[in-house]
C-alpha cells in the first residue's frame, strides 16, 4: 500500500505509522501505538538488566611479612571468590621502610599468582600505587 494511504489509514485509528524494516524492498511498516511500544520496550529493557550477574571485585590483602600459611588460607579464599565468578584484587601494603623492598613483594605476589594459576588468569600484573602493591586477577575463561 503506498505511503500516502497507510498515514491516512494511521490517523482514521488514531496510531502511529512506523518503520519496521527500511532495508526490505519495499520497506515494511505497521500501524501501531508508538508510545505504548517504547514503554513497551522500556520494561523489557530493565527486565534484561535485572537478570544479568554483575561481576564484583572482591579483595585479598597481605603484608610484607605474611608467613606462607596465611598465603594458604589468602590463596583459598581468592579461589572461592574466583569460582564464584567474581575478579580478585591482590593488594600487598607496605609498613614504613619495607617500601626499598618492592622487588621482593613482586617476587611474593608472583608466587600467589602461581599458586592461583590453574584457577585464574593476570588480568594487571602487580603494580605500585603509593604504599601498597595491587594485582588484578580475573576467573579462568574456561
Amino acid at each position: 500500500m503506498g505511503t500516502e494511504k497507510a498515514l491516512a489509514l494511521a490517523k482514521e485509528k488514531d496510531l502511529d505509522l512506523a518503520e519496521v524494516s527500511p532495508q526490505a524492498q519495499p520497506p515494511v511498516c505497521k500501524i501501531m501505538d508508538f508510545g505504548k511500544y517504547k514503554y513497551h520496550q522500556k520494561k523489557v529493557d530493565t527486565k534484561h538488566r535485572k537478570m544479568q550477574k554483575k561481576t564484583e571485585i572482591k579483595g585479598v590483602r597481605m603484608g610484607f611479612k605474611t608467613g606462607e600459611h596465611d598465603m594458604a588460607v589468602k590463596a583459598r579464599q581468592a579461589k572461592k571468590f574466583l569460582e564464584a565468578g567474581n575478579g580478585v584484587k591482590v593488594s600487598l601494603i607496605f609498613r614504613g621502610r619495607e617500601v626499598i623492598y618492592k622487588d621482593l613483594a613482586i617476587t611474593k605476589m608472583m608466587k600467589f599468582y602461581e599458586d592461583m594459576k590453574e584457577f585464574s588468569d593476570l588480568e594487571t600484573p602487580p603494580k605500585g600505587q603509593g604504599n601498597t602493591l595491587l594485582m588484578i586477577l580475573t576467573p579462568k575463561k574456561s
